[in-house]
């Protein structure tokens, strides 16, 4: 007996729940800006052609949902999104449901709800109009907002003004007024039609549905048999009707996908997701601190290279492998010894050219140089490198990519430097 009230109980398996229709829902409100973004990037690349409909985006979007509407109604019985999930729309029966004839006759039934062209001229203006106009008066009500925190003088009526004038003034004082109040009606209706339908009292989850008499169902197996059956008829009639056919259909799995790229990038831009995984990757290089004057390593310097290739006055090739120390740094795939240079014994002076620092910049090894001096070593074309590296090709590294101190390699080369403001 304990199983008696889920015999005799009413299930309908074509209602869709609420979830499913607030998911539509979101994802039809993702439309807009979505678009606009993308019309938004491509207008600063062809600002001469695209700037006017990026103006005038809510009207020509406005225009487009139309078309797409009405098409999607006539042909799918809903709308974009909605067909999307697998919903349609249909009048609501005036007798109440007849479970046994829709199981009996199904193509009877549908012919009987299926929305005539004033139902659908209803449904576009309840699915295009209400979110075009709650819109332009969010929008609004933003900017006048902001411009009531100026004061009086810019929210009071002009002397002697126009007709335009006196309706925008109009405007704006319904917007401070009333709109306020009509924005939180607005939203409590959609919340109580949403408690009635998920209780089941009631068979709109919109007022706006309520008002024209027309509710949300799922597809079913008759549903799709008359699409295929009026699709492949229309295609076979008109190859014009083919190819709009084939681009409906692409754009249809185009846009959610951008869709959900989009807010993908918006989640990882605003999470801090981003910035861990990078801090995680960099925390697997090894930058070891600078080291101190009295634990230098003793490497081939200025000064030794100078002592060592000056004899006379003149130059001598320094192909002397015995500069090499236990301390030498080596390259890890080459195994060749690395050239560089002391750190500055004096406070202030650049290790390479051993003069006052000029606009000081540092290695990630925190090591400072003159701009000019480690930008030019990390090129691989500094004095010093050269001279070093006469004779001494295929023996030794010059240091490029290196900071001329450790030998260690800079991640990023002269992208990695960083001027200091002193």
């Amino acid at each position: 007996m304990e199983f008696g009230p889920i015999l005799h109980s009413k299930f309908d398996n074509q209602k869709p729940s609420l979830f499913e229709l607030t998911s539509e829902a979101q994802l039809a409100s993702l439309l807009p800006p979505t678009l606009r973004y993308l019309l938004a990037i491509a207008t600063h690349r062809n600002p001469r052609y695209l700037l006017r409909i990026l103006n005038y985006f809510d009207e020509l979007h406005a225009l487009l949902m139309v078309t797409v509407e009405y098409h999607y109604i006539k042909i799918y019985g809903g709308g974009f999104t909605e067909n999307f999930y697998g919903l349609k729309r249909e009048k609501v029966p005036t007798v109440g449901d007849v479970p046994r004839a829709s199981s009996t006759a199904p193509s009877q039934i549908r012919e009987i709800l299926a929305l005539t062209n004033t139902d659908i001229c209803k449904n576009i203006a309840v699915m295009v109009g209400i979110p075009y106009l709650k819109r332009k008066l969010d929008e609004s009500f933003e900017i006048n907002s902001s411009r009531t925190l100026l004061g009086a003088n810019y929210t009071r009526m002009p002397p002697n003004p126009n007709i335009s004038q006196k309706l925008t003034y109009y405007y704006r004082w319904f917007l401070q007024k009333f709109y306020p109040s009509l924005n939180a009606a607005y939203h409590f209706s959609l919340l109580f039609f949403h408690i009635l339908y998920l209780f089941d009292n009631s068979r709109y989850h919109s007022p706006f549905l309520w008002l024209i008499r027309t509710r949300i169902r799922r597809l079913t197996d008759v549903d799709h048999k008359a699409i295929a059956t009026s699709s492949n008829s229309q295609l076979k009639s008109n190859s014009r009707i083919f190819s709009a056919h084939w681009a409906i259909c692409i754009l249809k799995k185009l846009l959610p996908a951008s869709m959900v790229a989009l807010k993908f990038l918006e989640w990882w831009h605003a999470s801090d997701f981003s910035s861990q995984l990078s801090k995680k990757n960099a925390e697997s290089f090894e930058l070891f601190p600078p080291a101190h004057d009295e634990f230098q390593p003793k490497t081939v310097g200025s000064e030794q290279f100078a002592s060592n290739n000056l004899v006379d006055g003149t130059k001598k090739k320094s192909n002397d492998m015995s500069l090499i120390t236990n301390e030498t740094p080596l390259g890890s795939r080459t195994l060749l010894p690395i050239f560089t240079v002391p750190s500055a014994q004096k406070q202030n002076s650049c290790p390479i050219c051993l003069q006052e620092i000029v606009t000081a910049t540092a290695c990630q090894t925190g090591f400072v140089f003159c701009y000019t001096c480690i930008h030019r070593w990390l090129e691989g074309n500094h004095e010093k490198q050269a001279e070093f590296m006469i004779g001494n090709q295929g023996k030794w590294e010059s240091g490029k990519g290196r900071c001329a101190v450790s030998g260690r390699r800079v991640l990023g080369g002269t992208e990695g430097l960083r001027r200091l403001m002193i």
